[in-house]
This record gives structure tokens, C-alpha cells and sequence, in this order.
């Protein structure tokens, strides 16, 4: 099977899975009878094919009992080829029997769904909803290379349709996802894959000729890449990253655009271990989060996080954003940015912040930039919602300045 298909059914499996295991529990004899985890994951890949794939149904039932012989679970094909030809003839009624639960019916788990209903209460389902659903495929033109207008215009002699943003400058969104070596220009910087959410965040950081810029979370580096982009003066972009690996993907960022930047591989809360010293004019704080935004893109948060994680996470907030306060100027900017639509990630953790630091003041949104259809203005900052009128994924900014007296 080509990779890209083996893909969309991994992919599409992991995003619905609390509804297909909830499927597969209604369909066998002993539900908690202990299982083959490998039997187990081919049942759940085979009802996502019967249930939200492309693949003929008979076509997805044989290929999946042929998987089971292949994988050494000859002895259960049989038990496959039973059950999933049961979801054909029952599929309606096992399905509704199972939306009976809330974590099956919207695909996510009990305790997500419920902070989503918890925090957006006229909105969670249709946040739910988004994180089902398969994400657009955004681009970030190169600023130093080509107007948007102009690469549009390469992109339909390729045969490739696309429509620019109304709000972000430099997106432009495909009408059908594409491989990145099919995109003129691609290996030569003039293009990059971005959602347009991320894209306004160098927007909000507004560096100028001559600025010292931090990008404290940098990795994988495209919000950087992005600041160079629009301003070729930088005096020095430091783009920080405590994962090594993850570091030398900005680096590998960089070099296809043919950018600069010094990469430092440190933790930004221990700037002992890493700070000369010398303050920024401008800190993008693109924060480590539940990533509760970007479901949609990545579906195995779903399965890998716990809601223990939040607090962690808010921990982790509060205490970057306290460290790299401390490294801008007076007069300086930072903005704070997360792929999350919790509260607890966002204008909470800055709302604390301050109301404890007196030399901080909350900043306006940027003139000349537009805001995004759908945009909601918090008690601090403003939030983006995954899906939504925008077509982004969910984002989360606040605009922090240091006062100079």
C-alpha cells in the first residue's frame, strides 16, 4: 500500500478512534476480555474503513482479513471477517448505541470534551466537530522573494488552485492538500507550509531594522523564518529550542530559505545557561501547550494527553513568560501565543501575570493588520477557534509590552 494511503488510514483511525472503539466494544461477545493490541488495532483500522474511509466495503473487509492472515493472527480472520461484516449489516444501530456516549459521539475523550463544554459553552461542539475534520492546506509565501499575488499566479500555471488570505498577507490556501515537491519553488525558499493562524503571530511581533528579536520556543522554526521574512534588517534573531532534534529542524528551515539565525539548543526558563546578557527589542513566547487547537492536524493528542497535562502546561506558561519578560527591553514587546483554545493555557495565565508585574501593560491590536473573520476578543488578548469562519487552525494571542518608567 503507497505511504500516503497507509497514512490516511493510520491517521484517520487515531482521529476517530473513541468512537470506533466504542464501536468495536458493541460489537464483540466479552468487551473487556483482554485483546491482542495488534488484532485489536486492524479491527479499529477496518471499522474507520466502513465506517468514514473511501475503500468499497467489501474491499475493506477482505483486505482487512488478509492483514490479520499477514500479521500472523490467522486464527482470528475468521473473528474479523465476523465482525466486520456485522458493522455492514448492523453499523446503524451499533453506531447509535454508541453515540449514547458523550466521548464516542463527538470522537474525543470524556475529560477534553468536557473542558470544551466547560469553557466555550455555546461553542464546544462545533470545536469538537473541527477536531474531526481534515485540516487545509496553508502556504506562507516568502516576502523576500515574491508577492502573494505573484506566487498565486505560479501556483495556477502548476495546475494547482488556491485562494489568498484576507487577512494574513502571505497565506494562501490550497483548494486540495499537495506534496511540498509538487509547490513551485519549494526547494528553492520561495514557499513554506504554514497554517494561517501562526502566520499572524511574526505579524504581531512587528521587529524592525536594527531589533534584537528572541523567539524563545522556536522550533520547528516557521514563525522565525517568518520575522526574517518580513524584515531582512533583523540585527540578530536567537531561536531557542530546548530539543536538540527539534532545533535542527530550524536549522534545516533556515537553510532552505536561506536565512540567518543563531539556534541555540536551551531551556528558555535558564537563561543563565544560555543569555549573554544583551535584552531584546522584541520576544515571540509561542509556548508549549495541550495543543487542544490543532487536534484536527495532529489527532493523537487525543490519545496522548491527560488532563493532569494542563496544569503542567500552566506551570511551564507561567514560568517562561516570567523568565523571558525579564530579558526585554524597556519599551520592548513580547507576544505570547499558544495553539490552544483553553483558557487555563491562555488570557488566565497572562491575566495572572499581570496583575503581579506592574512594569507590563497589555497591548492594542496591531494597526494595518485585519483581524480574522471569527476572532474573539478575551478578557486579555484574543482567541482564534479551530475551523470556524477562518479556516485556520485554533490560535491564541496577547500582546505584552514593557512599560519604560
Amino acid at each position: 500500500m503507497p505511504r500516503p494511503a497507509t497514512q490516511s488510514l493510520a491517521f484517520g483511525t487515531v482521529r476517530w478512534f473513541f468512537e470506533l472503539d466504542a464501536c468495536l466494544a458493541g460489537l464483540l461477545e466479552r468487551p473487556g476480555a483482554k485483546q491482542d493490541a495488534e488484532l485489536r488495532a486492524l479491527l479499529l483500522v477496518g471499522l474507520f474503513q466502513l465506517r468514514h474511509g473511501a475503500t468499497p466495503a467489501h474491499a475493506a473487509v477482505s483486505e482487512t482479513v488478509e492483514a490479520a492472515r499477514a500479521l500472523g493472527h490467522a486464527r482470528a480472520a475468521g473473528l474479523v471477517n465476523a465482525i466486520l461484516r456485522r458493522f455492514q449489516r448492523e453499523g446503524d444501530a451499533i453506531v447509535a448505541a454508541a453515540h449514547r456516549g458523550r466521548a464516542a459521539r463527538h470522537a474525543h475523550p470524556e475529560w477534553m470534551v468536557d473542558a470544551f463544554a466547560r469553557d466555550w459553552p455555546d461553542r464546544w461542539e462545533s470545536i469538537a466537530a473541527a477536531g474531526n475534520a481534515e485540516p487545509p492546506m496553508w502556504l506562507r509565501v516568502n516576502a523576500r522573494r515574491a508577492a502573494t499575488g505573484a506566487y498565486l499566479a505560479r501556483l495556477s500555471d502548476a495546475g494547482i488552485k488556491a485562494t489568498a488570505s484576507a487577512f494574513a498577507p502571505e497565506a494562501l490556501r490550497l483548494d486540495e492538500p499537495a506534496d511540498v515537491h509538487s509547490l513551485p519553488g519549494f526547494a528553492d525558499g520561495d514557499v513554506s507550509v504554514q497554517d494561517a493562524a501562526a502566520q499572524l503571530a511574526p505579524r504581531f511581533l512587528g521587529a524592525t531594522a536594527g531589533m534584537r528579536v528572541l523567539d524563545a520556543c522556536a522550533a520547528p522554526g516557521g514563525k522565525a523564518c517568518h520575522a526574517l521574512e518580513l524584515e531582512p534588517a533583523i540585527a540578530e534573531l536567537v531561536a531557542l529550542d530546548v530539543d536538540s532534534a527539534r532545533a535542527s529542524r530550524i536549522e534545516s528551515n533556515l537553510s532552505r530559505l536561506g536565512l540567518k539565525a543563531s539556534v541555540v539548543v536551551a531551556n528558555a526558563a535558564r537563561p543563565a545557561d544560555w543569555w549573554d546578557r544583551r535584552p531584546f527589542e522584541r520576544i515571540l513566547l509561542d509556548v508549549p501547550c495541550s495543543g487542544t487547537g490543532v487536534i484536527r492536524r495532529h489527532p493523537d493528542i487525543k490519545l496522548l494527553r491527560r488532563p493532569t497535562d494542563l496544569e503542567a502546561f500552566a506551570t511551564t506558561q507561567r514560568q517562561v513568560l516570567r523568565t523571558a519578560f525579564e530579558l526585554l527591553r524597556p519599551g520592548g514587546r513580547l507576544i505570547y501565543c499558544t495553539c490552544s483554545v483553553l483558557p487555563d493555557e491562555n488570557q488566565h495565565v497572562v491575566a495572572a501575570f499581570l496583575a503581579g508585574e506592574p512594569r507590563a501593560a497589555v497591548g492594542a491590536w496591531p494597526d494595518g493588520l485585519k483581524p480574522p473573520p471569527g476572532l474573539i476578543e478575551r478578557s486579555v488578548g484574543w482567541q482564534l477557534l479551530p475551523g470556524g469562519d477562518a479556516g485556520t487552525d485554533g490560535f491564541y494571542y496577547a500582546c505584552i509590552h514593557k512599560l519604560t518608567t
